[in-house]
């Protein structure tokens, strides 16, 4: 007898292999590096940059790495960079948003001019780390690889 599976568990295991395989290219230090040059200077009442925050901003740039990753394969295709981020505009946004109100809640922020400036640190932030991840993406494609 065969055992009979779904498309959808299908996907969701060649998403998990593929997504497995993006991360093995991470650094965990890169990824705190990262943190610590973007956010710092807005937490400069503490001491020692919070390890929450750090843990927090460290999640969102793996999804936003993934999400870079997942849509690399229009660029392998021929599409420019910045036509392929128009296609997950709304994704980014939320990653982006997220990762703004997370950063306000724990560094207490309500000044309106620096949560302009830290809302402009995120999105440079996740942006980079989508670009990162749109440009891995697409090398692997290329070496065959994914």
């Amino acid at each position: 007898m065969a055992v009979i599976t779904s498309l959808a568990e299908k996907r969701q295991e060649k998403q998990l292999r593929y997504e497995r395989k993006m991360l093995r290219e991470l650094s965990l230090e890169k990824l705190r590096a990262k943190v610590l040059e973007h956010f710092v200077p807005f937490y400069h009442t503490y001491r020692i940059f919070p390890s929450v925050v750090e843990e927090g901003c460290i999640d969102l740039a793996i999804e936003a790495y993934l999400l870079g990753a997942h849509y690399s394969r229009f660029g392998y295709y021929g599409e420019p960079a910045d036509s392929v981020r128009r296609r997950c505009v709304q994704e980014e946004k939320y990653l982006v948003d997220t990762l703004f109100d997370f950063l306000c809640f724990w560094g207490n922020i309500d000044d309106d001019l620096l949560s302009q400036s830290l809302y402009y640190a995120c999105e440079q932030y996740i942006g980079g780390w989508w670009t990162e991840g749109f440009e891995r993406g697409k090398k692997r494609r290329r070496l065959k690889l994914h």
